[in-house]
């Protein structure tokens, strides 16, 4: 394995939600062990559990990993981390300001970028202080901070008087208002990250063309602020061999090989280590050896049918069918990248669109091609994308010329670097997904790629859009409606939250709708899509991997769902009317 060789002190394991960063790092880990090192595995990812993969209870101490000898592990949460520090910086002025701004400061406060920061916040020590790993020839990180969260780091300027001064102009500012006495830690830290003699980022995708697109991005982000020490690992590759049992494998396997062909130019300089799919789920130390191998040193479990229960769930087709029956209204399609949101969205509107009813479809999402994936023209449906580049700068300078134009250059400064922040993208967009929500008053619109919870209540704390029309209402009886209303509203707005059936997607996907309920708007149905328990197989990989798929659909039906629909693996790439009806209900 060519990320392995000549290991630093640190390495940082980074990549979406699903890829398999924990089970590589901590395959890593066992790895280093067994040659002798002495390792320290740090997870700061909230959807990652170590303990559970070493079936062991580790929590926020250094704890010894008892079926392996020489390793020690840490779990620092970074819920309860982003917690300490909210009450850090709110609690002071709580009661001292008006109540909607010490909210609005706490919604701020609330997002991504708040509880990534309190995570770096939690680690910096291990990066910077000597004594608290000098026990230890190599300390592995379970997900690295992005290259926003290092450019904030790398600020200099007083970030609380900025956030008194300015407690409505920011999206992201407020997490380092109270960390502003560490901030020299912080140096130190961005110092150890971009030395490429102690530290080296393992970038991992699947080989999917959406998540080798993000890692590129996540490449060029890091490398342009001086973390230049990368290798690519892509994980979870159709061994070839399985090409001979079924058209299901021989798909699959086409695939993939496709997207690791035509793969970013970013990525392809890049040292790369491809590993197989396995047949098992990585949980305990045998199973975790065997993925850095092309052997399997443990036997998987047998193969079997997916239960009736899961075979007869409903299908995408059912949803649409209670969809269709309300006449018109807004359809957003929600979930992490890569689980299909777009060509499911381009598949409800395409069935929609065929009953008749006009349909609006619509994406921001940079890597959909919604031409492509429809490959033709349909009556009723007409197709739109907004550019979140257009978009999000036509908002910060927007922001600039009002809430910067007063600015001194170190202000000023602070409040460019914050938009450029995932939160203002998000924001920017909706601005424009704004524009197009009030046609769901008289047809389908169908939404691709929408804002999270958290950015909806920011949008609501900060814009404060909807208070604003009611201000300025001359008679209190107008009715009016706004933006968030309608997302608010169930009968005039269906959310649909796309997974797949694993447990990291199935976890992010429970977290966003919580994020959802925050904002008061109730998921209404959720699409586990690309169903291997679903689709018939020969393949014995593939019966395996269905057959590990069924706890995690019954845990959706039981636990988080009110509606769902299972969309089986599909042989035929999803490209294409004709392919996109065939989602709905492949019996058809």
């Amino acid at each position: 394995m060519l990320f392995l060789q000549n290991p630093p002190a640190f390495l940082f394991f980074t990549g979406k939600g699903g890829v398999g960063k924990t089970s590589l790092s901590c395959a890593t880990a066992i790895h280093l062990v067994r040659l002798g090192e002495k390792v320290l595995l740090v997870s700061t990812d909230p959807a990652s559990n170590i303990g559970q993969v070493f079936s062991q209870e580790i929590g926020n101490n250094i704890t010894a990993i008892s079926t392996v000898p020489g390793l020690f592990a840490l779990e620092i949460d970074p819920q309860q981390a982003a917690q300490q520090y909210r009450e850090r910086i709110v609690g002071p002025v709580r009661g001292a300001l008006p109540e909607a701004v010490v909210k609005g400061i706490e919604e701020q406060l609330s997002g991504a970028c708040t509880t990534e920061i309190a995570a770096f916040d939690e680690f910096t020590a291990l990066l910077t202080d000597a004594t608290l790993t000098a026990d230890y020839d190599h300390v592995i990180f379970d997900t690295a901070p992005t290259g926003h969260t290092i450019r904030l780091l790398q600020l200099s300027g007083a970030w609380s008087g900025f956030i008194e001064k300015n407690p409505e102009g920011a999206s992201c500012l407020g997490p380092l208002a109270g960390l502003e006495k560490q901030r020299q830690r912080y140096a130190e830290a961005v110092k150890a990250l971009s030395d490429p003699q102690r530290t080296r980022l393992i970038l991992v995708a699947r080989a999917q063309k959406t998540t080798l697109d993000e890692v590129a991005r996540t490449h060029q982000e890091l490398a342009a602020i001086g973390l230049t020490r990368q290798n690519l690992v892509i994980n979870g590759v159709l061994p070839a061999g399985e090409v001979v049992h079924d058209a299901l494998a021989a798909a699959i396997r086409h695939r993939e090989q496709a997207a690791i062909a035509g793969m970013p130019a970013a990525l392809r300089d890049l040292p790369v280590d491809p590993l197989p799919l396995k047949a098992f789920n990585m949980v305990g130390v045998e199973a975790l050896c065997s993925l850095l191998s092309d052997q399997d040193e443990i036997a998987a479990p047998a193969g079997s049918d997916a239960p009736a229960e899961i075979v007869g769930l409903p299908r995408l087709l059912t949803l649409v069918e209670e969809i269709a029956g309300m006449g018109h209204g807004l359809i957003m399609m929600m979930g992490k990248g890569g689980v299909g949101k777009t060509t499911l969205a381009a598949a409800v509107a395409v069935a929609l669109a065929k009953r008749g009813l006009p349909v609006h479809l619509t994406t921001s999402d940079p890597a959909a091609h919604l031409s492509d994936t429809l490959a033709g023209s349909l009556c009723n449906l007409e197709v739109s994308r907004i550019d979140p580049e257009v978009e999000t700068e036509r908002y910060r300078q927007h922001v600039l010329d009002t809430k910067g134009q007063d600015l001194d250059a170190e202000g000023r400064a602070l409040l460019e670097e914050d938009l450029r922040s995932p939160c203002t993208e998000e924001i920017a967009v909706f601005q424009a997904f704004s524009r197009v929500l009030r046609e769901a008053g008289k047809q389908f619109v169908v939404m691709d790629t929408a804002p999270t919870g958290h950015t909806l209540l920011l949008l609501d704390a900060t814009g404060a859009y909807h208070r604003e029309v009611a201000r300025h209402l001359v008679d209190p009886q107008v009715h009016y409606t706004t933006p968030m209303m309608q997302l608010q509203d169930p009968e005039r707005t269906k959310v649909l939250i796309v997974t797949l059936p694993e447990p990291t997607p199935v976890l992010e996907a429970a977290q966003l709708q919580e994020d959802l309920r925050r904002a008061g708007i109730e998921p209404w149905a959720w699409v586990i899509n690309n169903s291997l328990a679903a689709a018939p197989t020969a393949s014995p990989l593939l019966k395996k991997r269905a057959a590990l798929e069924v706890a995690q659909i019954q845990s959706v039906r039981t636990d988080y769902a009110k509606r769902i629909a299972l969309v089986p693996m599909q042989t035929e790439e999803p490209v294409g009317i004709d392919h996109l009806r065939s989602l709905l209900n492949p019996a058809s």
